[in-house]
């Protein structure tokens, strides 16, 4: 067995300490967390413009259901130890600080940037490898409300996915960033679109760009995906109003790896705060720290 395997002792470890009924609100963190990492890969996808208008692309997604995972044993000497919680960003690292967390754990889970990558790639014939964790951990960060009901998506501050990963593969992840981002600079994505009580065909534009990189922590890029205004097929009548950019940025601290991304209509800069607050949090459990 490689050193980078789990052993079956600690797999039986981790299960007997983590048996347990969850409450409602995590049974509700953890459907916000699948929901957010859910492959956008099926028959039918959706894609709702802040306009209104709902761009459904069909025939693509469905080519490719199951995404390559990187194989192949670490080849440094590296221990992984779980990624505790206090390496998370905190509600006080938000300003103000009104939000409260909802966590989940994770267990060799896939570095997954963004869904939809994917989908494009595929429309392309190409396959996509995202580089798989040894542990991991996440926290999405609320607004508070004085009461404890549903809560809303537009309520969501910050999500962060944090992942212990062996140094070979972290190495990997920013190294192909532009090749995988690469067929996707210009993808344009057609079908059906419901508009003012009629279905016509439109074309939308996404774009994956590295916007900027070593701004926090020991590596870092920022990533931007946007999605041009809806133009009619037919006639070339543009409808309605483009979303906002949608930014991630990726941080490493050691053998630490951050995706984090901050509220719709949040800024670039609100997001390299976040980003530099995650590294100073990753450093106490970064290995080697710092």
């Amino acid at each position: 067995m490689r050193d980078d395997d789990l052993t079956f002792i600690e797999l039986v470890q981790r299960d007997l300490h983590t048996v347990r009924w969850a409450g409602p609100a995590e049974l509700r963190a953890r459907a916000r967390r699948r929901g957010r990492r859910a492959v956008v890969a099926a028959a039918v996808a959706v894609l709702a413009l802040t306009s209104g208008v709902a761009l459904v692309t069909t025939g693509r997604a469905d080519r490719a259901t199951e995404v390559p995972v990187a194989a192949g044993p670490s080849a440094t000497a590296w221990a992984a130890t779980e990624v505790p919680a206090e390496a998370l960003l905190q509600a006080s690292d938000l300003r103000p600080a009104i939000a409260r967390p909802w966590n989940d754990a994770g267990l060799g889970e896939e570095i997954r940037l963004d869904r939809l990558v994917e989908v494009c790639r595929q429309d392309q014939g190409l396959t996509t490898t995202w580089e798989q964790s040894r542990y991991s951990r996440s926290v999405t960060l609320l607004r508070e409300r004085p009461d404890v009901g549903g809560q809303r998506e537009g309520q969501m501050l910050a999500t962060q996915d944090l992942y212990r990963v062996a140094p070979d593969r972290a190495d990997r992840l920013f190294d192909g960033l532009p090749a995988l981002l690469g067929p996707c600079r210009q993808w344009r994505s057609s079908g059906p679109t419901a508009w003012r009580g009629k279905i016509v065909t439109a074309e939308v534009v996404h774009s994956w760009q590295e916007i900027d990189k070593g701004f926090a922590g020991d590596e870092s890029v920022l990533v931007r995906h946007t999605v041009s205004q809806a133009r009619r097929l037919d006639t070339g009548a543009p409808l309605g109003e483009p979303p906002p950019p949608d930014d991630r940025a990726v941080v490493r601290v050691g053998d630490l790896v951050s995706v984090l991304q901050n509220r719709a209509g949040g800024t670039e800069s609100q997001l390299r705060d976040l980003a530099r607050a995650a590294a100073e949090r990753m450093c106490v459990a970064a290995n080697p720290s710092c």
